[in-house]
């Protein structure tokens, strides 16, 4: 075939896009095989390249999963647990997503042909696994989609990844920034001006346990980026470097929640909005939105590009319009592009109440994402080795699998119940925004 392979098998790293020779075609239909690969098939040059993906562009578009919608409530969620235990619980969420993200990368690489959690799924529960992974994470996705991720290729936006990460960060920093110069929050009364205004935030904070586990959700879903980072990982150009580009992206992201969360809880108190743009006034909340605005298009352009990715992988793997430009290929893969954006757009309308909406997702999706499966995954690829030899790191880490999946499923069903609650109760209070109306749920002045 004259194809060139750098074979790096015996160091259980998955093997990056091989080398096309001079003399290299596909002898079954003429076309020059760049790779094959065990998810995609056969890569040819007159078709898209699906492992082009560097690792600091994975980086770059783990963090744009990451570091979405999530940060705009977590001040939110200190305020509900206080500071103290909010900080402790988002290092907590954080420490146990991470894991995941890493055993997410030796899953990979142990089976190579899975693409998605779907795949993953499949291989530990049959077909039953595959529909219910693969149904919550496109549902889960879908509810930040909203339009541009016709580009058939992660590494042909992994730029925008850059793009998107740099502009959220922009507003959000522009409105922390706000928040500790102005002599109070816009939403605080206007008093004597006489008298400094003083933040009422708390330590400890008495929440209900509805009101908790509705806390707990929110996190869970700044992390909910997860899922996503299988199908990041199967279109690495270098498998290999999957875990630095992992840790980077953790710890960029679980630092700029702390930052965030603290300063605007710290100086806005009970005044913090939910968005936390809001938190600033009217003239920064818009502001910060117009720098926002393009991180927010991409990380609904990403979760977009996935989710279709996804069912457009599982329609076409094992035919030739997976990787061929034909008229099938095309009418699939933008078919399935609109329907992502169009089911995400009928979910967040229907539920307008920001706040109630990402605790929602998180508790009965972004566990079952996140927290569960790689339990799950560590016990199914090591459980044999214990019957071999029950070694004191191979009891812990039993012990550490089951904790995450019996957390995974009580927050679920717990922060679910909390968050149900909060839909409800926010509609008695307020009447709330109406489903799929334009009326502004931005939670400031």
């Amino acid at each position: 075939m004259g194809i060139k392979h750098a074979n790096n098998r015996e160091s259980g790293a998955l093997d990056p896009v091989p080398i096309l020779s001079q003399e290299g075609l596909n002898q079954d239909d003429a076309r020059p095989t760049v790779a094959h690969d065990e998810v995609f098939g056969d890569i040819t040059e007159d078709g898209p390249n699906y492992r082009d993906v560097g690792w600091l562009g994975t980086s770059a578009l783990m963090m744009k999963t990451q570091i979405g919608l999530g940060i705009l409530s977590i001040p939110s969620a200190f305020h509900t647990l206080g500071l103290v235990p909010g900080l402790i619980c988002l290092l907590v969420i954080g420490g146990i997503t991470t894991w995941s993200d890493y055993i997410i990368g030796t899953f990979k690489l142990n089976h190579r042909e899975v693409y998605g959690i779907d795949d993953a799924g499949g291989i530990l529960f049959g077909r039953f696994g595959r529909e219910l992974l693969g149904i919550s994470f496109s549902l889960l996705a879908a509810i930040i989609v909203f339009l541009c991720a016709s580009i058939r290729t992660l590494g042909r936006i992994s730029w925008l990844a850059w793009v998107g990460v740099i502009s959220l960060l922009a507003g959000v920093y522009v409105v922390t920034i706000a928040v500790s110069i102005q002599d109070r929050p816009s939403a605080a009364p206007r008093t004597n001006p006489q008298h400094e205004w003083k933040s009422d935030y708390q330590l400890y904070g008495k929440p209900s346990f509805t009101e908790a586990m509705s806390a707990l959700s929110t996190m869970v879903f700044a992390y909910a980026g997860t899922p996503l980072f299988f199908p990041i990982a199967a279109e690495m150009r270098d498998p290999r470097h999957y875990t630095k580009a992992m840790l980077l992206c953790q710890s960029v992201a679980t630092a700029t929640y702390i930052i965030v969360g603290v300063i605007i809880y710290y100086y806005c108190g009970s005044y913090v909005a939910s968005p936390a743009l809001g938190s600033a006034g009217k003239t920064i909340k818009q502001i910060a939105y117009g720098l926002a605005l393009p991180g927010l298009i991409v990380g609904a352009t990403i979760n977009a590009h996935v989710t279709g990715k996804y069912v457009f992988v599982r329609v076409l793997r094992g035919s030739r319009h997976l990787t061929a430009n034909t008229v099938t290929h095309w009418a699939t893969w933008l078919g399935l592009t609109f329907s992502a954006a169009l089911l995400a757009y009928i979910i967040a309308s229907a539920i307008p109440v920001f706040g109630s909406l990402v605790s929602l997702v998180g508790a009965l999706l972004g566990t079952l994402q996140t927290f569960q499966p790689y339990g799950c995954f560590w016990l199914y690829d090591n459980w044999n080795a214990g019957k071999q030899e029950r070694s004191l790191k191979w009891v812990l880490m039993v012990v550490w699998s089951s904790f995450v999946i019996l957390s995974g499923t009580f927050l679920m069903i717990a922060g679910t119940y909390g968050s149900v609650i909060g839909v409800v109760d926010s509609y008695k209070a307020s009447g709330g925004s109406a489903a799929f109306s334009c009326a502004d749920n931005s939670n400031s002045v």
